[in-house]
C-alpha cells in the first residue's frame, strides 16, 4: 500500500491521480486507492482539507494530484446578487457547506435544502460537478480548518466564548 504523509511542493509534476468527493477530502486518515487501482494509505495533519489540484507526495517519492470527484449537487444561478446571498445566508445559518462562484452557488444534493431555495425565488437544479465549498471563516486560505478561542484551545469562535462567559452566573 502506498503510504502519504505530507504535501508536495507546488512545482512537482504528479504522476498519480486521486479522484475523491469532498466528504473524503475532508478525512485526514484514509485508506483508498489511486486512479490507476493502487491502495494508499493518507495519513495528514489533522485540519487538513483536501481540494482538486493539491499535491500529495508518497513515502517513496511519486507525487499524486488531487483531483475533485464529480458529484451530486444542487446549482443555483442567478443574475441578482441579492438573492444568491440570501440563499447562502439561510444554508450558511444551517451549517451548510457551499460552494461560491460568481453568479452562482452549489451544495451537495438534498431535496428539501433545494425546496428552501426555491422557495426564496430561485431555480434550483440537479448536477453532477466536482464540489469544492468554502473552507469557512476560521479556515484559512490553505484549506487547514482550525477554530479560535479565547481560551486558546480552538473550541469554537471567540465571539462564542465571550457570549458563554458574560451569562455564566
Amino acid at each position: 500500500m502506498l503510504l502519504i504523509e505530507k504535501k508536495a511542493p507546488d512545482d512537482a509534476i504528479a504522476t498519480e491521480r486521486l479522484v475523491l468527493p469532498f466528504e473524503h477530502r475532508c478525512k485526514t486518515r484514509l485508506r483508498t486507492r489511486l486512479e490507476s487501482g493502487e491502495e494508499a494509505g493518507i495519513f495528514l495533519q489533522r485540519g487538513a482539507v483536501l481540494r482538486g489540484g493539491d499535491l500529495l507526495q508518497a513515502n517513496d517519492g511519486r507525487i499524486v494530484e488531487v483531483m475533485a470527484a464529480p458529484e451530486a449537487v444542487m446549482e443555483v444561478r442567478s443574475g441578482d446578487p441579492l438573492a444568491l446571498a440570501r440563499a447562502a445566508y439561510h444554508l450558511g445559518n444551517r451549517h451548510v457547506a457551499v460552494q461560491l462562484a460568481p453568479g452562482m452557488l452549489r451544495f451537495a444534493k438534498d431535496h428539501v435544502l433545494g425546496e428552501m431555495v426555491s422557495g426564496l425565488g430561485l431555480d434550483v437544479v440537479e448536477a453532477l460537478a466536482a464540489f469544492e465549498p468554502e473552507s469557512g471563516a476560521y479556515g484559512g486560505h490553505g484549506g487547514h480548518v482550525h477554530g479560535h478561542s479565547a481560551d486558546g484551545e480552538g473550541r469554537g469562535a471567540r465571539i462564542h466564548d465571550m457570549m458563554l462567559k458574560q451569562r455564566a452566573p
